[in-house]
């Protein structure tokens, strides 16, 4: 089939769907930039936890305090995710997003049992609370740079699909 293209038409119709896109990815970028209070909080209620469970607590006590941490982040989750006013179900995630999980998560416990082993071999006063701060330390040190690298890759799989759609 030949059928004429209109080029100045197929212009305002790639910036009519480019436009919002870029507004989009700007929205998420931002977010991913200025939203520190989430990764400050998590930070200190993960220092709470870090702190409690090392004193020697009761079983009993251990669950409870385990409980509550889990609790409180279900709550910030709940509560950062709904202020957020871009929801995407594809562009939000990307591989990066999957590898900053699994990243995180092993130097995280890195931190927390590195921490708690020399703590534990230096026989060091407050141990919990040291063991706390580094670890609290730690994650704040690694989310921010992280989340920027995870968010940096969407404009780009964003204007590659583009791309890809306008080459058809």
């Amino acid at each position: 089939m030949s059928t004429s293209v209109n080029a100045e038409q197929a212009w305002k119709d790639l910036q009519r769907i480019r436009v919002p896109q870029e507004r989009v990815y700007d929205e998420i970028e931002r977010t991913a930039r200025n939203d520190a209070g989430s990764a400050y909080t998590t930070a200190a209620v993960m220092w709470v936890f870090i702190a409690v469970t090392g004193l020697g607590l009761p079983g009993w006590a251990v669950w409870l305090a385990l409980a509550v941490y889990v609790a409180l982040l279900g709550a910030l989750a709940v509560i950062y995710n709904r202020r957020t006013r871009v929801r995407l179900h594809r562009s939000r995630h990307s591989w990066r997003s999957f590898a900053l999980f699994f990243a995180g998560t092993a130097v995280l416990a890195l931190a927390i049992l590195g921490s708690g082993l020399l703590v534990d071999r230096l026989a060091l006063p407050f141990g919990s609370l040291i063991q706390a701060t580094v670890s609290a330390g730690t994650f704040a040190l690694f989310i921010g740079p992280a989340n920027r690298w995870a968010v940096g890759s969407l404009r780009d799989r964003g204007t590659r699909t583009l791309r890809k759609e306008a080459g058809r």
